[in-house]
């Protein structure tokens, strides 16, 4: 996926905006991928509790945003960025790629939701083009 300068400064100028709620907005989003497609769960089977109100789905995804944070400071070569995570999502903890685009789904409506009128067609489109970009570099290495 293609972003252009457009959508790399959209991405830019919404990550100001998202930055500060980041772990509250990866908590959410992540606690949304887990009961929209419960598949995913099997992925936290080591999570005592799986409720988007639990204190280690919160801090997981804050770790989650906190890699779309990194992405978002190297978005001229997310690949770089997020070499190490895909490493460790693909040959220690075997995740589906399959679910990289679940979660991005999850976080655009996460977005959607917090950035409200904000979130013109135009911004949703470019973090769909992001979130794209990052599903992508996140399964390289399974290839």
């Amino acid at each position: 996926m293609t972003l252009s300068a457009h959508d790399k400064e959209l991405v830019a100028k919404t990550w100001t905006k998202i930055a500060p709620k980041a772990a509250q907005i990866g908590g959410e989003a992540l606690g949304r991928l887990i009961a929209v497609f419960p598949q995913t769960k099997t992925y936290f089977s080591h999570f005592a509790d799986l409720s988007a109100s639990s204190p280690q789905i919160k801090a997981h995804g804050a770790k989650v945003l906190g890699a779309i944070g990194q992405a978002v400071s190297g978005i001229d070569n997310v690949s770089a960025s997020l070499s190490k995570l895909s490493e460790l999502h693909a040959y220690n903890l075997r995740v589906d790629p399959a679910n990289f685009k679940l979660l991005a789904h999850t976080l655009l409506v996460t977005l959607s939701a917090y950035l409200g009128a904000e979130f013109t067609p135009e911004v949703h489109l470019a973090w769909d083009k992001f979130l794209a970009l990052v599903a992508t570099v996140l399964s390289e290495k399974y290839r």
